[in-house]
């Protein structure tokens, strides 16, 4: 299986991680910019497209900045592989294109949103659907502090800077996907964007939207300036009220522990590689969270759905 990583950050980082531990033979390839980039142990270095197409590339996994996601799809679409798609898709909603392109070749897209691979999540969404409880209302609630996401400045990372994609609004999009992934698109998204705590950046390091659904509304808070993280995804039903600790896994009932899972937020990263690989396997050419999908997030979480 020959692989194609595009972008070598920290969060590319964590996908080749997810790889080396599934039971799989694979050879991975690195499009670098310059040819004076650095060797790395198991990765193969290319430096044009020509060379890529000369290789007959199983998937490729998009990982470079947000807002080079656009072209870098359009660029690798004549490989007609499929291609995992670090999330969000893009940080504006201009892509048509792609939409209709990847439509048009049927490629299979899966955009990583790990967190629908977390246990906890996983639990409430087969409860919700089994049980077909009342729901009346849904707080969700993350917050952590952005200078210690990475060793590096984090003034100059691009989760700091708009036109590269930052902003806590697109780089916590996990709790809008799960949201959608759980309840489907809501009717209507009020939201508030800030950018004036202590941090001092550019982007937004403060959200807030209000997704209304037909009985229920969705109050959603994300932050970069929490120290002390929390991570929470509260369903108040008629006569109960779950809370779902995302951080700790589990899943309490009116303050008791119903559910509990040993599993770190970090081993979903090989279990969404690994469902990726079985599509592929497979012979998918769907996935749950396309870039159909990824779209529709997008638009709430620009506050522009249909």
């Amino acid at each position: 299986m020959n692989i194609l990583i595009m972008g070598l950050g920290s969060i590319a980082r964590k996908h080749i991680d997810a790889l080396k531990l599934l039971n799989i033979e694979y050879t991975l390839y690195a499009l670098r910019s310059s040819v004076s980039a650095l060797e790395e142990a198991g990765i193969k270095n290319v430096y044009s497209l020509k060379e890529i197409e000369e290789i007959k590339i199983s998937f490729a996994i998009i990982s470079n900045p947000t807002s080079n996601h656009k072209d870098t799809i359009l660029n690798l679409l004549d490989l007609n592989c499929p291609l995992f798609i670090e999330k969000p898709l893009y940080h504006k909603l201009d892509v048509d294109e792609i939409l209709a392109d990847v439509n048009k070749r049927n490629i299979l897209t899966y955009v990583a949103c790990n967190l629908r691979f977390l246990d906890s999540l996983l639990f409430v969404k087969d409860e919700i659907i089994q049980n077909r409880k009342r729901l009346n209302e849904v707080n969700v609630y993350c917050g952590s502090y952005l200078p210690s996401w990475r060793d590096t400045d984090y003034k100059i990372s691009y989760s700091a800077i708009p036109s590269l994609g930052g902003g806590v609004h697109i780089d916590l999009i996990h709790e809008l996907d799960y949201l959608y992934w759980i309840f489907g698109i809501p009717n209507m998204v009020h939201s508030v964007f800030r950018n004036v705590s202590s941090l001092n950046i550019d982007a937004y390091d403060y959200a807030n939207y209000n997704l209304i659904y037909d009985q229920f509304c969705a109050n959603v808070i994300l932050n970069y300036f929490r120290k002390d993280y929390k991570r929470t995804f509260e369903l108040v039903f008629e006569n109960e009220t779950w809370l779902v600790d995302l951080a700790c896994n589990t899943v309490s009932l009116n303050g008791n522990i119903i559910y509990k899972s040993n599993q770190k937020i970090i081993d979903t990263y090989a279990s969404q590689m690994n469902y990726f690989l079985d599509l592929i396997r497979t012979n998918k050419n769907s996935s749950i969270n396309t870039i159909n999908d990824a779209y529709d997030v997008l638009k709430i979480c620009l506050n522009k759905p249909e």
